[in-house]
């Protein structure tokens, strides 16, 4: 039996198929991405759910004239795949292959470069207002998912939404586990009618007869339309929406492509914004995926699950690590409490919300309120430690620098995810913290070597320090040398791991595995290599490096950043400032977005794993 989606190899394909085959060509694209996702890896659960309202979505509008603009964007695989690139499957979230999120460069059927949440309307709405005022005409639409609704920039958006009087639909994808049949078929009858051209017209009509009713008719039509919103608030669950000035309709079965088509139609039809609430199941037609779409929201590749086999758990990640020492502390320490953004499970928060479920607090995708609550709570006399990834930390810059920095609020900032992370590509490369971080007067910055030093960095911040400071470390699994050294941490005070002469090496986190084997290929050609642990990004140990520099000819520092703002640029600023007669190198990560690929590979290109940096600093040697 031939596949129907051999039959779609461009946009609009989709338009070519008869209806009796869309339950078919969904069980293909599910298929597809079951295959295709478990050998490369990506996001699992979201890209299975979205299948039908994505097919419904590409069956009403018309690409790429219409522009959908997806939340985040990684529930974008549907899509892809029904614009044309199946073949893309093969590289995807690869080194120069296809993007795991919509990327305006790979097609003009993404309307925009996503990956952060909470986006979609805001760009919505800037698009219906370039079409409006340059007398255009094209569909505008937005998919944003229940927990990408709970960041504020989406009610900002929602808020400037109500004053559109032209059409944009925003596509609520809410995929809880269950739909309540009652309420949703009222809702969904309500919405229809309400929603239909005929409708609005009527509408119209009888307000403007009414009003010309002497004596009374403004009366009467305000005095109705009382009644009908105090009615409409007993059986229509989107009354937040209407009460925006937005059309409401559903709460509609987000797997039929027939309710789900009439849906959007109805709305096109609308003269302002609507709002359409569909219900989906995360993971559908993968059993473990529905049942856990938490675990199945990413998957990795065969060869990294192969890895983490072969492992067979001897190494921790330093998430776990992180995890395991933070339940440690808040077992002596009961003002010790932990805040996330609704990433409980990537930042290791669900171990302890298990054994501290009161002093845990999850408040959904909203990154800069976790930031500021967790100020309210330090301002109280707790100690909250906001665990959070660095490319999301970005969100809440202002409220790390007004709400914390300022008053000198004791809150531990957790970066997980700092540095290369691969094959999310530019929007999650945590890459930036250390820069932006390093500006902010009374914020100290600190990295670990190794897992020990991490558990140390720990203790300190939350028992010892008193003020804002922040831990950053990095994705995969522990780095378990240099255990011996491990020299009490002083606030502002880099560690000696080894002192020589000739060529100085100083390393910031992550950067202390290439410095030492990067040691020991310099030391097998006869250098004599001293290597620092710098340990903190701000309050800089200089007297430690200019003591050190008067026996050296070479100053290398390491850190896993950008170079702009970045510490290579402080330490040579600062030795040329203070006339210190030693030569220096940066080794740091170009001021460019990091596209994605393997973490390894993007390392090597880029010039920071061990052999570059080797070479770079015996090419400086051999002259």
């Amino acid at each position: 039996m031939s596949q129907i989606l051999d039959r779609i190899n461009k946009p609009n394909d989709i338009k070519n198929i008869e209806p009796k085959y869309y339950e078919r060509l969904a069980g293909e694209i599910r298929r597809f991405l079951i295959n295709k996702v478990s050998k490369s890896g990506g996001h699992f659960a979201s890209n299975l759910g979205v299948i039908e309202l994505t097919m419904a979505l590409h069956l009403h509008l018309d690409f790429p004239k219409d522009k959908l603009i997806w939340d985040v964007g990684h529930q974008a695989y549907a899509h892809k795949l029904l614009t044309g690139r199946k073949e893309g499957f093969n590289s995807l979230r690869r080194y120069n292959g296809m993007a795991g999120f919509p990327k305006m460069e790979e097609s003009d059927c993404d309307a925009f470069n996503v990956g952060h949440s909470s986006t979609s309307i805001s760009v919505a709405l800037g698009y219906a207002r370039a079409r409006d005022i340059n007398n255009e005409n094209y569909k505008v639409y937005a998919v944003i998912g229940d927990g990408a609704l709970s960041g504020g920039m989406a009610f900002e958006a929602l808020n400037n939404l109500a004053r559109l009087k032209s059409n944009l639909v925003v596509v609520l994808n809410d995929n809880k586990m269950s739909i309540s049949e009652n309420v949703g078929g009222m809702a969904n009858y309500l919405g229809k009618i309400r929603t239909a051209e005929k409708y609005f017209t009527l509408k119209t009509r009888i307000k403007r007869a009414i009003r010309k009713i002497p004596y009374g008719g403004k009366f009467i039509v305000e005095r109705i339309s009382r009644s009908k919103n105090s009615i409409k608030r007993l059986v229509i669950p989107g009354m937040l929406f209407e009460d925006m000035g937005l059309t409401y309709i559903g709460p509609i079965d987000g797997h039929d492509i027939n309710q789900l088509m009439y849906a959007f139609k109805s709305a096109s039809h609308a003269k302002g914004p609507v709002i359409v609430h569909v219900v989906t199941r995360k993971g559908k037609g993968y059993k473990l995926a529905e049942k856990n779409p938490t675990k199945y929201h990413g998957i990795d590749s065969n060869a990294s699950r192969a890895e983490k086999d072969k492992n067979n758990g001897e190494n921790v990640d330093y998430t776990t690590a992180f995890a395991n020492k933070l339940i440690d502390i808040a077992k002596d320490n009961e003002k010790v409490v932990a805040v996330s953004a609704a990433m409980l499970s990537g930042t290791g928060l669900n171990k302890f919300g298990a054994l501290y479920p009161k002093r845990l607090f999850d408040v959904g995708i909203a990154e800069e309120h976790a930031v500021t609550f967790a100020a309210g709570m330090a301002a109280g006399g707790l100690t909250p430690v906001v665990a959070i990834y660095s490319t999301f930390f970005q969100r809440a810059y202002d409220q790390i620098l007004h709400d914390i920095c300022i008053s000198k609020h004791h809150v531990v900032l957790a970066i997980d995810r700092a540095g290369i992370v691969g094959p999310d590509g530019d929007t999650h490369q945590g890459i930036y913290d250390t820069a932006f971080l390093r500006t902010i007067p009374n914020l100290t910055l600190m990295a670990p070597k190794n897992h020990r030093e991490l558990d140390a960095m720990l203790e300190y911040a939350i028992n010892e320090y008193n003020g804002p400071i922040a831990i950053r470390y990095p994705k995969g699994k522990v780095y378990t040398g240099l255990e011996e050294y491990q020299a009490p941490i002083e606030h502002g005070k880099a560690e000696i791991l080894y002192e020589e002469k000739e060529i100085m090496l100083v390393a910031f986190g992550s950067m202390n595995t290439v410095a030492y084997e990067v040691r020991e290929m310099l030391k097998a050609d006869g250098h004599r290599v001293s290597l620092v642990n710098l340990r903190f990004a701000t309050h800089i140990d200089f007297d430690t490096l200019k003591d050190l520099s008067v026996k050296h000819r070479l100053l290398v520092v390491l850190e896993e950043n950008v170079y702009t703002g970045g510490i290579g640029q402080e330490v040579m600023a600062r030795m040329h400032q203070d006339r210190i007669n030693i030569e220096c190198m940066s080794v740091a990560l170009p001021d460019k977005f990091i596209e994605h690929g393997q973490r390894e590979f993007l390392l090597k290109k880029y010039g920071l794993d061990t052999e570059s940096v080797y070479r770079r600093i015996k090419d400086v040697m051999d002259k």
